[in-house]
């Protein structure tokens, strides 16, 4: 494989880019950790409440507002029961909202 005409600087720049992405990564998994561990504390007074079908869960934001956790509390068993974790992506398939609205909206 040959290298690139800028040399060492483009393998060096590539690494540390990569290296970026790991810290990055690992600082957004931190603080998704620590927000669900806060839930522990009251956590019907966190988040907000969804509307229409997802009507019996809450949603909270964290990393930066990009990431959601959708939660519904459970208070016969004293628990918090976490549905999904994800970005918001709305009109995508793939938005955080679409999986508990799939598993859960559908009565």
């Amino acid at each position: 494989m040959e290298d690139p005409p800028c040399g060492n600087r483009c393998k060096n720049a590539e690494r540390y880019q990569r290296q970026k992405r790991s810290e990055t990564f690992r600082n957004v998994q931190k603080r998704i950790a620590q927000r669900i561990d806060s839930l522990s504390r009251e956590p019907e007074k966190q988040g907000k409440p969804l509307l229409g079908e997802l009507k019996t869960f809450r949603s909270i934001r964290v990393a930066g507002q990009r990431y959601r956790i959708i939660y519904r509390v459970e208070r016969e068993s004293v628990s918090v029961l976490i549905v999904a974790l994800g970005i918001r992506k709305e009109g995508s398939k793939r938005d955080v909202y679409e999986l508990p609205k799939n598993l859960f909206g559908k009565d």
